[in-house]
């Protein structure tokens, strides 16, 4: 099944490439600049479309990002520390985003003649994005084979719905994906920050799926402190 993957360069989405390469299904990646401070994912991006052997297209979004106002990740706001599940990680969302993404992907998949389109959705991100909740993807993959209607057949993908940031590292692991070539961060320094909320989910994800975190933190025991006050 030719897949086409919507791809940050993230920890999710780089392990959903590796598992669809494995199993014969990835035909392309495609990410999206939509003007967001932590742009360098791209370039994780691109190391796993060339790593896997892939086409990688990056559809230039930055004026439509431009026009969401309001999220910490587009405006010149502060991106907050914490546990992903915390009410302030609501600042992080980008209104519509997936939506809007999803809808370029399909066309992209429709005009390259695959058979679906995945991302990397899943269960953490119900809290903060409603973009990303089962709800969303059923009815958007309705609106798709309704928009495509007699020309093109393509269902959307999103295996990880269900299932947890640990889940997605096990199942990377599985097929050796290379998480020090992902990029989390939405601060998008030089190291991860080990504070913004998907550090942390990034961390805590690591430790409970029982595999190695190879990646290198600023502030890399913040996350303990983060679970607790969560748990508390």
């Amino acid at each position: 099944m030719k897949t086409a993957l919507v791809c940050s360069g993230g920890l999710d989405s780089v392990s959903l490439a590796h598992v669809l390469a494995a199993e014969g299904n990835l035909s392309r990646l495609v990410s999206f600049d939509y003007g967001q401070r932590h742009t360098k994912e791209l370039e994780f991006a691109a190391k796993c479309a060339d790593r896997l052997g892939v086409p990688h297209r990056v559809i230039d979004l930055r004026s439509v990002g431009a026009s969401l106002t309001g999220s910490a990740l587009t405006d010149d706001l502060e991106i907050p520390d914490g546990h992903y599940e915390e009410e302030t990680m609501k600042a992080t969302s980008v209104p519509n985003r997936n939506a809007i993404m999803l809808t370029v992907a399909y066309g992209i998949a429709a005009a390259n003649c695959d058979d679906a389109v995945a991302t990397a959705v899943h269960g953490g991100d119900h809290f903060i994005y409603p973009d990303c909740r089962p709800a969303f993807t059923d009815a958007f993959d309705a609106m798709q084979r309704a928009a495509l209607d007699g020309y093109a057949d393509i269902s959307l993908h999103v295996p990880f719905v269900h299932h947890s940031k640990a889940d997605i590292v096990a199942q990377g692991a599985r097929v050796n994906t290379p998480f020090a070539n992902t990029w989390s961060c939405y601060k998008g320094g030089d190291l991860h920050c080990g504070r913004c909320g998907t550090c942390v989910e990034r961390r805590e994800a690591f430790d409970l799926a029982g595999v190695k975190d190879p990646t290198t933190y600023e502030d890399p025991e913040f996350w303990r402190h983060a679970v607790e006050r969560k748990q508390g």
